[in-house]
């Protein structure tokens, strides 16, 4: 009875989850801000069962999938296009939030050590990619600054969870040598890089040579994060750099083993795997809340709310603070860059700054911290940092998330860089790939195309293209009238679709054709309507 009752109740904090999406849709406001209120209102529902997981099953849970899943997202010509930025973001903004903090936490919070501060300090310094592009999407930021809000975090995630290793290691054990920590940490990073790059290699040559276009494809991906940070713990090396670098690999080869069936099928099923994981750690956190703040001890609320909105006060200007030195300072240091990069201006790196909310990955990092040292004893404010770490994702991810859009809207910032605008790199290329396709039947299949009129249907439908891609590329000058013929060209096609799909649904009814043919039919609408969803 009682697994009945553990049951139902998960089934309902996932229905749940699912309504908040909804609801976060609807007010076009980023799904994390719900999942992080939903999180906070099952801690406080009473009657709830109190939920405790292993630590140590919620990083080997949690982390590898959701570091994965950023990794495969990203783009490499972006990351490398922007590497100075992202990495004196990740490397340095990681190490500066984790010091301020440390040294502010040991000072201020009686009980705190240094190495606790560490420890608090490499949870709470990453900032979450999923929250920051779910509150930008659809809005006008330069290209410059989502691709390196992309990839700092991802490089960030890495960083700052291998502080928190070294950080729990000195707590467990009670020695900390910066030297030997510096060393250590090359170490760790180098190895765990190239464990996660050689294991991803392997899987490569398997689905692009045994397994390619295979339905096995999407299970591999999932178990991928998995191996790579496993073999990779197994001789003490970086779990999390291993998966990353791995999934950057599988990620940049992956059009040499993906045809479009499997392409899409692991694009959808690790949507799906991210937003429950995210999901599920912030449904986790809530049913744990009410175990955590009965047992922090010797702290009233009062100085636990105060010295948490200090905590979020510091790691927002640390990160605004940074920003800007990170964008200016290597520009007038040196020339070389001043001539290759135009100046990001004051706008870009205030929201760039600004975006910086915590997500996830530090929620799932705080949970993993062990519930007892080897000596048997409890680990030293474990509850405290896990509240503190709620309270930060909390405060930045509402504030900070629903004020963004204000502040995007207010400064009105412009593209910094020369950038060719979507719709027209789009219709360029559809235009040189229609014209490749006309020398292609012209000099294959001229014979054919006399003798048959479907073949030579084929060539003046792709003329027709051409022709019409030739007009859009002529007009685009005149960016309203682009504009408004674009939204129309949208409309019509999006009314023609639900035309196909209302009489398909006819047909079904009618039971004039095999129910798989309509469905095969219905998923090709599907990909139709998708495509007009994203030009």
């Amino acid at each position: 009875m009682l697994i009945h009752q553990n049951l139902l109740l998960i089934l309902s904090l996932f229905f749940l989850m699912a309504l908040l999406y909804l609801l976060s849709q609807r007010w076009k406001i980023s799904y994390p801000i719900f999942l992080v209120i939903g999180g906070l209102v099952i801690g406080v529902v009473p009657g709830l069962p109190k939920v405790s997981l292993d630590p140590e099953l919620v990083f080997l849970i949690f982390l590898p999938p959701l570091l994965f899943e950023a990794a495969w997202s990203s783009s490499w010509d972006q990351l490398w296009k922007w590497k100075r930025s992202i990495l004196l973001l990740a490397f340095g903004l990681v190490l500066v939030t984790s010091a301020i903090v440390a040294y502010y936490a040991a000072a201020l919070i009686p009980g705190f050590t240094l190495a606790l501060g560490f420890l608090l300090g490499g949870i709470i310094s990453p900032p979450d990619a999923v929250a920051a592009t779910s509150v930008l999407k659809g809005m006008a930021v330069p290209r410059r600054g989502l691709a390196i809000l992309e990839g700092e975090s991802l490089v960030n995630d890495a960083a700052s969870l291998t502080v928190f290793r070294f950080a729990v290691a000195a707590v467990m054990t009670g020695q900390f040598v910066l030297r030997e920590a510096a060393v250590d940490f090359l170490v760790v990073a180098i190895m765990g890089a190239l464990v996660g790059w050689v294991i991803a290699y392997i899987l490569y040559v398997v689905l692009r040579y045994w397994a390619r276009a295979s339905s096995i494809t999407t299970p591999i991906t999932l178990i991928a994060p998995y191996l790579m940070y496993v073999v990779a713990e197994e001789f003490n090396w970086s779990g999390v750099l291993a998966v990353v670098s791995g999934g950057l690999f599988l990620s940049f080869r992956s059009s040499n083993y993906l045809n479009f069936e499997t392409r899409l099928q692991t694009k959808e099923v690790w949507q799906t795997v991210g937003f429950l994981l995210n999901g599920f750690v912030f449904i986790l956190i809530g049913l744990e809340l009410p175990v955590i703040v009965a047992g922090i001890k010797g702290y009233s609320m009062s100085d636990l709310i105060n010295s948490t909105l200090l905590i979020a006060v510091i790691v927002i200007v640390i990160r605004i603070l940074v920003v800007y030195i990170a964008a200016f300072v290597p520009r007038i240091l040196s020339r070389r860059i001043r001539a290759r990069e135009q100046p990001p201006g004051f706008k870009l790196p205030f929201i760039v700054g600004w975006a910086g909310m915590r997500g996830v990955v530090s929620l799932a990092s705080a949970l993993s911290i062990p519930i007892v040292l080897p000596s048997g004893e409890a680990f030293p404010e474990r509850n405290l940092i896990i509240f503190i770490t709620f309270a930060v994702i909390l405060i930045t991810l509402v504030f900070q998330g629903l004020t963004l859009p204000l502040f995007i809207r207010w400064l009105k910032v412009e593209e910094v860089d020369a950038y060719v605008p979507t719709d027209q790199q789009v219709a360029t290329i559809r235009l040189e790939l229609g014209r490749q396709v006309l020398d292609f039947l012209d000099s294959k299949y001229a014979d054919d195309m006399k003798r048959y009129e479907s073949i030579a249907r084929i060539r003046e439908q792709n003329l027709l293209s051409i022709t019409a891609l030739e007009h859009t590329l002529q007009n685009m000058e005149d960016a309203n009238s682009f504009r408004s013929e674009r939204k129309l060209y949208k409309q019509v096609m999006l009314e023609i679709v639900a035309l196909r799909r209302e009489s398909l649904q006819t047909m079904r009814g009618e039971k004039r054709y095999d129910d798989a043919v309509i469905r095969l039919l219905e998923s090709n609408l599907d990909l139709e309507e998708a495509r007009l969803y994203r030009i």
